[in-house]
């Protein structure tokens, strides 16, 4: 059975700082795409950061310089390191995992659909 379990969410003051975790069971992800998604109230689900299967990874323009993808192969664990949240950072946050073996983040930005996905964590940032 496949898990992606997120945790680290939570309430923090702009400008503050969040790391969020996303830990997979039952599948080896060394070599998968994998991303952190948001949706926000009323709004559509849209990609944070990608990480391709090198370490590779591509963030959003809304977040270039805040946020940081990473992964650690040797704990089926992927991270999302968040500074300077601001308040339109406010949503739900999931993780997800794609098979498809591609070196570049910004290769897996491009998927359309991710196979597997976490039941996602909350943020949310006070002003």
């Amino acid at each position: 059975q496949v898990q992606l379990v997120e945790s680290g969410g939570g309430s923090v003051p702009a400008g503050g700082s969040l790391r969020l975790s996303c830990t997979v069971s039952g599948l080896v992800t060394n070599s998968f795409c994998m991303g952190w998604f948001r949706q926000a109230p009323g709004k559509e689900r849209e990609g944070v950061a990608y990480v391709g299967w090198n370490n590779s990874p591509k963030v959003a323009a809304s977040v270039k310089g805040r946020f940081t993808i990473s992964r650690d192969n040797a704990k089926n664990t992927l991270y999302l390191e968040m500074n300077n949240v601001q308040v339109e950072d406010t949503a739900m946050y999931y993780c997800a995992a794609d098979p498809r073996r591609l070196l570049l983040g910004a290769k897996c930005a491009e998927l359309r659909e991710y196979a597997h996905w976490g039941q996602g964590t909350q943020v949310t940032v006070s002003s």
